[in-house]
């Protein structure tokens, strides 16, 4: 298939990568996923093993008229453990390559479908200043934009960073979810062939 360039012109690629079925169910999966695995999962909480104390009987068994009790550090008790203690954990969930590349693959293809995806031969600025950007991307139409550049761009990073919907990534590491954030994505025509090469 053909996309169109901006300004004029066209470029050639492959449909296998470009104009995929949109499988709803698997990009739910690999979003959800992918988010899971952004959580720390470093919540801790002591249940009554782990705070200290409450190794001595606190009174006798019978005759005191009070409830029995064998510790103070039961969860009824100020200072006692928590009952049901949060622990430590890995929200990690498995996502095999196949899956994720054919999710990529499903949410380009709509980017497509839905004319959000702008291919442009090139994007630099001369100097890391945020006007010189701006007037770029107004030449473009383009405000809420993720600009996809073939390498890290110190310059093209400097200069979006103050601007809240324009955000910088390399083609190396998009994802599905920075992909749907953004209301159009520009992408420079070596990182187009990047991506092309990686999903085919």
């Amino acid at each position: 298939m053909k996309l169109k360039m901006q300004g004029s012109g066209s470029v050639d690629v492959a449909d296998s990568a470009f104009a995929a079925d949109f499988n709803e169910p698997l990009v739910h999966q690999v979003v959800t996923a992918f988010l899971a695995g952004g959580r720390a999962g470093t919540k801790a909480q002591k249940n009554r093993a782990r705070v200290s104390g409450g190794g001595a009987k606190p009174w006798r068994q019978k005759g005191t008229g009070r409830a029995r009790a064998g510790t103070t550090r039961g969860p009824i008790w100020v200072g006692g453990g928590r009952a049901f203690a949060a622990q430590p954990r890995d929200y990690d969930q498995k996502v095999n390559r196949k899956m994720y590349r054919a999710a990529m693959r499903s949410v380009i293809s709509e980017l497509v479908r839905q004319d959000r995806l702008v291919v442009t031969e090139s994007l630099e600025v001369k100097a890391p200043k945020t006007r010189e950007l701006v007037g770029q991307l107004k030449k473009f139409g383009l405000d809420n934009v993720l600009i996809v550049n073939e390498a890290f761009d110190e310059k093209l990073f400097l200069s979006a960073r103050n601007l809240p919907h324009v955000g910088i990534c390399d083609a190396g590491s998009i994802d599905p979810v920075v992909l749907m954030r953004f209301e159009k994505v520009l992408v420079t025509l070596p990182a187009l062939k990047m991506i092309e090469e990686r999903l085919s």
